[in-house]
């Protein structure tokens, strides 16, 4: 199998992580919103057993700063959501390698390390179709489809469980896997801070920047 192909979605930066809208201002949400994003971005073009990285964003100033960085740029589908933006990233990757295995990582994983990606991907290397749990256990953080498989996403609140009878294998991984930390509320900050060898986010933004 040829190596992994991961498709990154990621919303304008000004609408993105509203829910840390309390901590973090307009402005400053933006920025933080693109940084945790290429901080993703270049853990995932760090990983050993990735071949290539497809942002899909409708964010221009994101976008310029990931081709820099050497990743495939795609305009957000019009009016379409995180899922759409996923099958676009998809349909992409199936155009330029049809035989390689495809990846969605969302772009909140500011404290990823390629190391605890590597791992997801090789466990999802024996299955049609995986995911990643996060670290409570109900949402998704990687979505995996084989060769001759397709994704089926179902991103939101809960979607752990939906990508589940989609037929997207759950993961077991341990939860202390930077794979499974995102950034959804304010408490997650903290835990990002507080985690062991975790850096501060902004770190690998250098990527573009």
């Amino acid at each position: 199998m040829t190596g992994w192909w991961v498709v990154v979605p990621v919303k304008d930066a000004d609408r993105g992580k509203s829910r840390l809208a309390d901590v973090l201002g307009p402005g400053e949400r933006a920025r933080f919103v693109r940084s945790m994003a290429l901080d993703t971005l270049a853990a995932a073009s760090a990983a050993e057993s990735v071949a290539g990285v497809v942002l899909v964003t409708p964010d221009h100033v994101l976008a310029s700063w990931a081709q820099r960085g050497g990743a495939v740029v795609v305009d957000e589908p019009p009016g379409g959501g995180l899922d759409e933006a996923v099958l676009a990233g998809e349909a992409v990757v199936r155009a330029r390698t049809p035989d390689a295995p495809v990846a969605v990582l969302l772009g909140d994983l500011p404290g990823l390390r390629p190391a605890d990606l590597d791992a997801g991907l090789r466990l999802a290397a024996a299955h049609a179709r995986a995911h990643v749990p996060d670290a409570e256990g109900t949402g998704t953080t990687l979505l995996t489809a084989a060769p001759g498989s397709d994704l089926r996403p179902a991103f939101g609140a809960g979607s752990s469980a939906r990508h589940t009878a989609a037929g997207h294998v759950a993961l077991d991984l341990p939860v202390a896997s930077t794979l499974r930390h995102d950034v959804d509320e304010p408490a997650d900050l903290d835990t990002l801070v507080d985690a062991p060898g975790a850096h501060a986010p902004g770190a690998h933004a250098r990527m573009g920047a």
